[in-house]
């Protein structure tokens, strides 16, 4: 395939799985096939999407940030739970083999995308967040398994946590959102193992 038709192809997809993160979740269900597409090895498309998230998440935090909608500390809290358990995740992404790697996220995407269908429509019980006590200790021990997962392999990720924040903390969607995008910021600080990885990994295939 051309390299400029590649480009245009990247930077289209990048944009509408922005778009897709942004409101709700599952861009990576995009992008990273896509990568993989185009000839990456699971293992560097995996890591090259964080990079996209991680630029993207700084850019929408900031967003949110400048509309006035706060999420501190509870998204702190849960933030560093994801991200002990992505590191967990991310050496079960580098350690697995290429094949396996495409066959869990096929299976992944059509869980996700099922999910998405069936699901019901995201609502509150009632107006009260339930962000302290006990429920914030359940939101912590949950997000350190949305992390493994994340950290795993990303794909849908952000579903999951407005899944958790509506069900278990009653969180409305636009603060949610905002919290599902600082969690995902904080992923990105063991992005560094990706790309360690990948430029092993890159040597290799060269």
């Amino acid at each position: 395939m051309d390299a400029t038709l590649q480009i245009l192809i990247l930077i289209s997809i990048g944009f509408i799985a922005g778009f897709i993160n942004t409101i709700a979740g599952g861009g990576s269900l995009l992008t990273l096939p896509i990568l993989i597409f185009l000839g990456l090895p699971p293992n560097i498309a995996n890591g090259t999407n964080r990079i996209g998230i991680l630029f993207q998440s700084i850019f929408t935090t900031a967003g949110f940030k400048s509309k006035g909608i706060v999420t501190f500390p509870f998204s702190i809290y849960i933030g560093i739970s994801a991200l002990f358990g992505s590191i967990l995740g991310a050496q079960i992404a580098i350690d697995i083999k290429g094949e396996t790697f495409n066959k869990i996220l096929a299976v992944i995407m059509i869980m996700v995308v099922a999910f998405m269908v069936l699901k019901s429509k995201y609502k509150q019980l009632d107006s009260l967040e339930k962000t302290t006590g006990k429920h914030l200790w359940i939101s912590i021990l949950i997000f350190f398994f949305v992390g493994v997962y994340g950290g795993f392999i990303q794909a849908g990720v952000g579903i999951i946590m407005l899944f958790v924040l509506s069900s278990v903390n009653n969180i409305s969607l636009v603060k949610s959102n905002a919290i599902k995008v600082m969690v995902a910021l904080i992923l990105q600080f063991q992005l560094w193992q990706f790309l360690l990885i990948a430029i092993k990994l890159i040597g290799n295939w060269g």
